[in-house]
């Protein structure tokens, strides 16, 4: 059998059978999640100008952007999948390195709106993506991270998946619009070494990538099924050459949809164990900065070279910077869509903290990514007096997580400045009974 053709199995029984009520509760939860982030990415400067460039497929078809503009499905998802990317405010699947929210519900969302599908429906799809696409972003690794941004990549997969689930597919069109998505799998780290519009972008084309696979696929367009463990296949070509035997070997037995990490800061969330860390630290010296001499962080590789900015000048650079992050935290307490406004950005404390801070790689925390993430901080203050803490892993991953209520909150705070509190709060008590929706209508 074909790694592309492992899913089958789990793919037609998630179809036959009921979904665990808590495999059903934990998709919710990522699909109140995806809406938190969303909204903020509505207004960024890369989905506006994005919008525009699609204006010809909007005005029309059966699905629906967030302010009811109807769009046909491939610029809904491509769309939808930009802006949920964004802001910097998605899940994470951490042993994957992989963002799977963007993609892949905005893939579902659209093509559940595409044939009327149920709310039921969707919810089955977007656990179908998540399944699927983690285990193919953990067995590619930390080779393939190297080069490739997993949530445009792996993303395809999520995405393919669960439009295929959503559209109908049988098993063997599910693993042609797998084989189809490898090909059209891409996004290079490098788009967002520098400061640019690229990133989100990445998402949105794995979402319309994604969904078109699906299409193809159900149309009778096929694709090599042996893509990924192939001699000239994708393991080789962007990874590792890694082993695939075990791909689907714990499906239907470990639902790493219930495993996520919901953002509790806004910004690269490879910097947030640094941040959990040196305000715990802070409030354990019982100090203000102005008190702070010189900062310490130690953390994993990645880290680094993705929060790669040391002198942030703009928003998007100022997201990617672990010293600006960690020194906004220390001075303002949280990292909220606030700490990147031009004022923020500039703020003469975080500017002297960012200035004392030195950054660099803890050889055995790097060894424990992807599965943990973690940091080491010190703070030495103008007393003398020097302390350190290792936080092992970050408020919202697995051992933390965020609450319902948590969730609620943010879907509440963020997308209330688009459709206001009120229609925030409907939204919510929709998305936590879509069960019992017999179309998907969240927009409008």
């Amino acid at each position: 059998m074909n790694a592309t053709e492992a899913f089958g199995p789990f793919f037609s029984t998630v179809k036959a059978e009921p979904l665990p009520a808590e495999v059903l509760h934990h998709a919710k939860r990522a699909l109140v999640d995806w809406h938190a982030a969303l909204f903020p990415g509505i207004g960024t400067d890369a989905v506006q100008r994005l919008q525009g460039v699609l204006e010809e497929e909007l005005g029309r078809g059966n699905a629906t952007l967030p302010m009811g503009q109807r769009a046909t499905a491939r610029a809904a998802a491509l769309l939808n999948g930009a802006a949920a990317h964004a802001a910097e405010i998605d899940d994470s699947f951490r042993d994957a390195m992989y963002h799977p929210g963007a993609a892949t519900i905005a893939a579902a969302i659209a093509a559940a709106q595409d044939v009327g599908a149920s709310g039921e429906t969707l919810l089955k799809g977007i656990v179908v993506g998540y399944e699927v696409s983690t285990r193919i972003g953990v067995v590619l690794g930390r080779a393939h991270y190297r080069f490739w941004h997993s949530t445009a990549t792996v993303g395809t997969f999520g995405a393919a998946a669960a439009a295929a689930f959503i559209y109908g597919a049988n098993e063997e069109q599910l693993a042609h619009a797998l084989a189809t998505a490898a090909t059209f799998a891409a996004g290079l780290q490098q788009a967002f070494r520098m400061d640019s519009m690229s990133k989100p972008l990445h998402a949105g084309r794995a979402a319309e990538g994604g969904l078109l696979a699906a299409r193809a696929a159900i149309a009778g367009i096929t694709g090599s099924l042996d893509v990924l463990e192939g001699e000239t296949g994708m393991g080789r070509a962007m990874s590792d050459g890694p082993d695939w035997s075990a791909l689907a070997s714990t499906l239907g037995k470990d639902f790493h949809i219930c495993r996520l990490t919901f953002k509790n800061h806004i910004g690269c969330g490879h910097t947030f164990a640094a941040i959990d860390g040196v305000l715990a630290l802070k409030a354990k010296l019982g100090i203000e900065t102005a008190q702070i001499r010189r900062i310490r962080v130690a953390t994993y590789r990645p880290a680094l070279d993705i929060a790669c900015y040391l002198d942030p000048k703009s928003e998007n650079e100022a997201k990617f910077s672990l010293k600006f992050i960690v020194a906004a935290a220390l001075v303002h307490g949280s990292l909220r869509l606030s700490a990147y406004t031009p004022e923020r950005l500039w703020d003469s404390e975080t500017r002297r903290l960012m200035a004392c801070m030195t950054v660099e790689v803890d050889p055995e925390i790097d060894g424990w990514f992807p599965g943990k993430r973690a940091a080491r901080v010190e703070i030495e203050t103008r007393d003398g007096a020097t302390a350190d803490y290792l936080q092992p892993n970050r408020k919202g991953d697995p051992e933390d997580p965020l609450t319902d209520d948590d969730l609620d909150g943010k879907l509440i705070e963020l997308a209330s400045p688009v459709i206001g509190t009120d229609g925030a709060h409907r939204l919510a008590q929709k998305i936590w009974n879509i069960e019992t929706q017999p179309e998907v209508s969240l927009f409008g």
